[in-house]
């Protein structure tokens, strides 16, 4: 029997959920939103740096207006 994940939110999330959890497992990168945690991604670290830089730069901002 596998070890369950360990799942970690991040510290700007709100204590009433809506929030992104990660977890490492064999080197893939899980990613669940809090509020479906059945609901689960999984994708590689090189990936999700990429993306997390383009959120940081604002690139997606234009999908919010």
């Amino acid at each position: 029997m596998s070890t369950p994940p360990t799942w970690q939110k991040s510290s700007f999330s709100h204590a009433d959920g809506e929030c992104v959890e990660l977890a490492a497992v064999g080197g893939a990168i899980r990613l669940r939103e809090s509020d479906d945690p059945d609901t689960v991604i999984t994708t590689a670290p090189r990936p999700l740096r990429t993306l997390i830089r383009a959120i940081k730069a604002g690139e997606f901002d234009h999908f919010g207006a």
